[in-house]
């Protein structure tokens, strides 16, 4: 109950807030009001999302498309869309609309996310080599080459992921979660990785050993309920995946290189979003 009313309260300043922007001329519109909307938006859509979205659409209406401020408030808007559909067209909006803004780069590894975990990897494909074209000195290059790989993969293009991996692991900087995601993609690449031929007769084989662990936070039959499962996640900073298997469309957070960091993730998904998330092993 004190955590729901905490919520409460910063919802209710959230909305005054709103109130006085949206009242006040558009010589007290300031860029630190509109960025304190926004965050206040995306803490409360983690639990009250239909709350953040009309605070958002009530500050897209204050303001003008050729405001500087529009473009950022368009992005928080596909971060915390209702669906997957919505999202990408605020997105594409930001991108195509507003594409010297400092969110058109922010905006494009969204989208390369959100094609990636809609299960269409072509697209997503494109949206990273787009953002490697248009934005090549942006700090997002790196995640943009992670999930272009992640993409090509899928569409069977190894030698293009494993080049993009390559240079996603070379901009990995400091960011150690991140280096491990994509150390774990990379080691697919690395020269000679063969597997051991079959040898006939033989009366054992090797079983499959892990290669990897994630995190599965739902599995259902509805893609609604999918779609706003991965949106949830994404306002989170978490990075997820749809897997269809057994005519279930099952969200799985990671990969992760070890089980400990699995639990990790574990633990932090069941605080904030309760349920019975659990690791599961990738072979």
């Amino acid at each position: 109950m004190r955590s729901g009313r905490a919520d409460g309260r910063t919802g209710g300043r959230a909305l005054r807030l709103l109130v006085m922007l949206l009242s006040a001329s558009p010589a007290v519109r300031l860029s630190a009001q509109v960025d304190s909307l926004r965050a206040a938006a995306l803490r409360i859509a983690q639990t009250r999302p239909d709350s953040a979205r009309a605070m958002i659409r009530r500050l897209l209406a204050s303001l003008s498309p050729q405001d500087s401020l529009y473009p950022g408030v368009l992005f928080t808007a596909g971060r915390i869309a209702a669906d997957a559909s919505q999202s990408a067209t605020h997105l594409r909006r930001v991108i195509v609309e507003y594409g010297r803004s400092v969110w058109a780069d922010s905006a494009l590894v969204l989208l390369t996310q959100l094609h990636f975990a809609q299960g269409d990897p072509a697209a997503a494909a494109q949206a990273a080599e787009r953002l490697r074209l248009d934005y090549p000195d942006s700090p997002l290059k790196s995640r943009a080459e992670f999930w272009g790989a992640r993409a090509y993969f899928e569409l069977k293009d190894n030698d293009r992921g494993c080049a993009l991996i390559r240079e996603a692991l070379d901009g990995a900087g400091d960011d150690v979660e991140f280096k491990n995601q994509v150390s774990f993609y990379a080691a697919r690449c690395t020269a000679g990785a063969t597997a051991a031929p079959a040898i006939p007769g033989a009366d054992s084989q090797p079983k499959p050993t892990a290669t990897g662990y994630s995190v599965q936070v739902l599995a259902v039959k509805s893609a609604a309920q999918v779609d706003e499962m991965l949106t949830r996640l994404k306002v989170m900073g978490f990075d997820a995946r749809v897997v269809r298997d057994s005519g279930l469309f099952k969200v799985r957070v990671g990969p992760y290189s070890t089980r400990q960091e699995a639990q990790q993730a574990q633990r932090r998904l069941k605080t904030r979003l309760g349920g019975q998330p659990f690791v599961v092993e990738q072979l």
